[in-house]
C-alpha cells in the first residue's frame, strides 16, 4: 500500500510539475519499501531525495540515514546521484544545517514526506520537550536517543509537503498511535500534510 501510494504521489508530482521531490524517512521501518523500489523500473532522473534527519556522524557511516538508503535502494537501483541530497555532516552541526537548507531550498515545497514515529512521539528528529528555531533546516543537541546531535527538517518545511506518509512497524509502538490517532501533544501530531497525511500501521512484527 504504501509503494502504491508513493508511486501514485511521484506519477501525480511529474505529471504536474516535471519533478517529485522526496524527504525520506531513516530507521528500519522504511527498508522493505525502500528495496521494493528497486524494481519499480520509475523515472529517476525525475525523482529528487532529500533527508527529514541525519545524525552527525561521518559519511558511509552504518548508522547513518542515507548509508541506509544506497545500500538497500539507490546502489542497486542504478539512482542518479546529482538528484541525492546529502547532508555534508563533516562540517560543525549548525553550519552543516546551514548548507543543507541551502542545498534544498530550491526543492521545497516538499512533494512527499515519509515520517516514522518513535516510541515517545518523536519524528524525524524533532523531540518531545525540544524548541526549534523557525528555519527550514534545524539543529538538534541532546538528542535522548544516540547520537545526541543531529539536523532536522523543521515543522514548518514538513508541514509544507503536499502529502505527508507515516510508517509505523511493532508491537512497541501500539501506544503511540493510540496516541497519534487520538490527537495528543507529540511531535507527531504537530505535522501534516498541505494535502493529505496518512498514517500506514505494519501490526505483524
Amino acid at each position: 500500500m504504501a509503494l502504491a501510494l508513493l508511486l501514485q504521489v511521484a506519477a501525480d508530482a511529474i505529471a504536474a510539475r516535471g519533478r517529485f521531490v522526496l524527504a525520506l524517512a531513516g530507521g528500519t521501518t522504511p527498508i522493505p519499501l525502500y528495496k521494493l523500489l528497486v524494481g519499480t523500473g520509475a523515472d529517476w532522473d525525475r525523482w529528487y531525495l532529500v533527508y527529514t534527519d541525519e545524525r552527525c556522524l561521518p559519511y558511509g557511516h552504518p548508522q547513518r540515514n542515507s548509508t541506509m538508503v544506497e545500500n538497500n535502494w539507490l546502489r542497486p537501483a542504478g539512482f542518479p546521484p546529482q538528484n541525492h541530497y546529502v547532508p555534508d555532516l563533516e562540517l560543525q552541526a549548525e553550519q552543516a544545517a546551514a548548507a543543507y537548507a541551502a542545498a534544498i531550498e530550491e526543492l521545497l515545497p516538499l512533494d512527499m514526506a515519509l515520517l516514522g514515529i518513535g516510541e515517545d512521539g518523536h519524528t524525524a528528529s524533532l523531540f518531545p520537550g525540544h524548541h526549534y528555531p523557525a528555519q527550514s533546516v534545524v539543529t538538534v543537541h541532546n538528542a535522548p536517543k544516540p547520537p545526541p546531535t543531529r539536523i532536522s527538517l523543521s515543522y514548518a518545511t514538513l508541514n509544507a509537503a503536499r502529502v505527508v506518509c507515516y510508517l509505523v512497524s511493532g508491537v512497541d509502538k501500539y501506544a503511540v498511535v493510540e496516541s497519534f490517532c487520538s490527537g495528543l501533544d507529540i511531535p507527531a501530531t504537530q505535522i501534516c500534510g498541505a494535502e493529505s497525511t496518512r498514517l500506514m500501521v505494519a501490526r505483524e512484527k
